[in-house]
């Protein structure tokens, strides 16, 4: 079973409403791409809510309330109600919302074609160690769900980018790498140890950050008997951010990165590769971004057929680990078969 765990469609009234490409709308396009390349199921989602991934002046993606949302994901439902074999979803989260906000997901998620949430790596330029961020965490963890973090429609810094293809291609995948590291270098994984993150598009730059995480987090050579200042992190280093209630940051947070999971939709081989030597084949799952990205479906495919894994290695890739992460073994026998309001009643 081949699974794209990073996929993408908007309802038509998103489409008259912001520029976005015509793809994100083209339900039975997606679908027939899919069968043509061998992909059995895909998992989509919305990294703006009901919102707009692009630059729309007056347009707050933070600021939705709940029955927009609640539209939104009913509009998803419907979906899956056309297309229940092939398609399931995120329910997208704003990490800084408020207890109503939770609920609305709460809510949703009683849907059992939801199957993760999909987050945002930073939020008008705060990024996930903030421990504003520790009721979303903590959700996370109790609803035991996986999480797919995915980078956001104004990135960290892309204010001061007037080129969009820059923000597009560079800017949103430094955010992705920044987002992951801060979520480790905050211990979120050790205050919340069945957290199941993800990185989309390959995680950003988070292989190659490792070290460089676990050197952030060990005292500076200045300080008292070798201490690190006030305020910075170190072996049972303070809260992140200073708050008693944020989890104290770990002193190896590159452990962290490597209990993450990321996805196969990267640029170049070689990113892919240093995912798998990294992270290993078991932290990876298949993932398209597609749509909106015009890409090769056969191609991505190959792609992972190239890595220099054996063949347990290639098909764990390929679906494997998002059967056993996603809990698809369990839902597939009764959600795949079962219409939407006995899915529902079911589950509930």
């Amino acid at each position: 079973m081949i699974i794209d765990i990073h996929g993408h469609l908007s309802p038509p009234e998103a489409a008259r409403r912001f520029p976005m490409p015509p793809s994100l709308t083209d339900v039975d396009g997606m679908i027939a791409d899919r069968e043509a390349a061998g992909i059995d199921l895909t998992i989509i989602g919305s990294p703006v809510g009901a919102g707009a991934m692009m630059r729309v002046p007056g347009m707050d993606n933070y600021a939705q309330p709940r029955d927009r949302l609640r539209a939104f994901h009913d509009w998803m439902a419907g979906v899956f109600a056309r297309f229940p074999e092939q398609l399931r979803g995120y329910v997208y989260v704003n990490p800084f919302g408020d207890d109503d906000h939770f609920e609305g997901v709460r809510e949703t998620l009683a849907d059992p074609h939801f199957v993760g949430l999909i987050v945002n790596s930073s939020v008008q330029g705060r990024f996930l160690d903030s421990p504003d961020a520790d009721s979303f965490f903590a959700f996370a963890d109790e609803i035991g769900r996986p999480v797919l973090v995915h980078p956001p429609a104004e990135p960290a810094g892309g204010a001061a980018v007037t080129d969009f293809r820059f923000v597009e291609q560079i800017v949103r995948h430094a955010d992705m790498g920044t987002g992951l590291a801060m979520i480790a270098f905050a211990g979120w994984l050790e205050k919340y140890p069945d957290l199941k993150v993800i990185g989309s598009t390959g995680g950003g730059a988070i292989a190659s950050l490792v070290e460089r995480l676990d050197a952030a987090a060990r005292p500076r050579p200045w300080g008292a008997a070798g201490t690190p200042p006030q305020g910075s992190a170190g072996p049972a280093g303070p809260p992140a951010g200073g708050r008693p209630d944020a989890p104290a940051r770990p002193a190896a947070p590159g452990a962290s990165v490597r209990r993450m999971y990321v996805d196969t939709a990267v640029s170049s081989q070689a990113h892919l590769k240093l995912n798998a030597e990294v992270l290993g084949p078991e932290h990876l799952l298949f993932g398209t971004d597609s749509p909106p990205l015009p890409r090769r479906l056969p191609d991505l495919l190959r792609a992972v057929e190239q890595l220099p894994l054996d063949e347990d290695g290639r098909r764990a890739v390929l679906g494997g680990n998002a059967v056993r992460l996603f809990g698809l073994d369990r839902t597939a026998a009764t959600a795949l078969v079962s219409p939407p309001t006995a899915e529902r009643s079911s589950h509930v």
